[in-house]
């Protein structure tokens, strides 16, 4: 299957990740592996003049179609910023890095399950540990194409028949260990259902080691919520306390007064806010979420 898609608005394709899942190719091209219930997909993507063109390679056209989908949620082809912009387009903060670069998007994830685990395995340590712990439950537990050359985010059903020991093997602490492990039991169950937000969110809360900044995570970079910011990033706790002029490090409760004002934007305030700032730094060069 393979089809044009028009961004809504100014669009520029994001770069591939570091966990070893979205490759980009020196021509520009994303490939990444994905599976739609036990069917192995391949999805590319890269850029044609004004749209995007998507390729996904299946068993079956609704497997694709599926696939399709959760590409263009990931890549943010469909992600609507005017609403935003309209509404803080003369803010003396947002206004000059709208104008300059209007394209901005959060980086998404295709499922949301990738998003929740991933933030675990990001919490209150810095960004290249965090990816080095995700490449290795990558490679040691993600599925292979049937090339060899790419592999998928393992499940929740596949980290859930994992014990603690296996992940820790990947380089986890014991404790954060548990939580993904106890996590995906609850996703894989059906008791977490991502698709229902905030009932996942409750259920997902009770589990220790699992506090805001994680369902934040959860919420904006894996269900498209622009209304959660995640609070514990310490790039927002050291923005929020320069620009409230506070002359310490914001607390994340401070944080989520702050961007309030953004509402119902206030993730993508807050990821617009970090690129003015500090350019093209990303907002999770490093955590103190839990």
């Amino acid at each position: 299957m393979e089809c044009d898609v028009v961004p809504v608005g100014p669009y520029r394709m994001p770069r591939g990740g570091r966990d070893g899942v979205m490759h980009r190719s020196p021509d520009g091209v994303l490939s990444r592996l994905m599976h739609v219930d036990a069917e192995a997909v391949i999805v590319r993507a890269w850029p044609r003049s004004g749209s995007v063109r998507i390729r996904a390679e299946a068993p079956s056209h609704q497997t694709a179609a599926t696939a399709v989908e959760r590409m263009r949620f990931a890549l943010g082809t469909d992600h609507d910023l005017r609403p935003f912009h309209r509404a803080f387009r003369r803010d003396r903060l947002l206004g000059p890095i709208m104008r300059r670069k209007p394209w901005l998007r959060p980086f998404r994830r295709p499922e949301p399950f990738e998003a929740l685990a991933w933030a675990v395995c990001e919490q209150l340590i810095d960004g290249a540990r965090a990816v080095d712990i995700q490449r290795g439950l990558v490679a040691r537990h993600g599925r292979r194409s049937a090339c060899g050359t790419l592999r998928d985010v393992p499940c929740a059903d596949a980290v859930s028949r994992l014990s603690p020991a296996e992940v820790e093997r990947c380089g986890m602490s014991p404790k954060r260990a548990l939580t993904l492990v106890r996590a995906a039991r609850e996703v894989a169950s059906g008791r977490a259902d991502l698709s229902r937000h905030e009932p996942a969110w409750r259920r997902l809360r009770t589990i220790s080691g699992i506090g805001p900044w994680t369902i934040e995570c959860l919420a904006y970079h894996g269900q498209g919520r622009d209304d959660q910011i995640p609070a514990g990033d310490l790039s927002y706790i050291k923005l929020v306390g320069r620009l409230a002029g506070l002359g310490r490090r914001a607390t994340e409760d401070e944080v989520r007064e702050f961007f309030a004002a953004y509402a119902p934007f206030a993730a993508l305030a807050g990821t617009y806010l970090v690129h003015a700032a500090h350019g093209e730094v990303s907002p999770r060069s490093s955590f103190s979420g839990r």
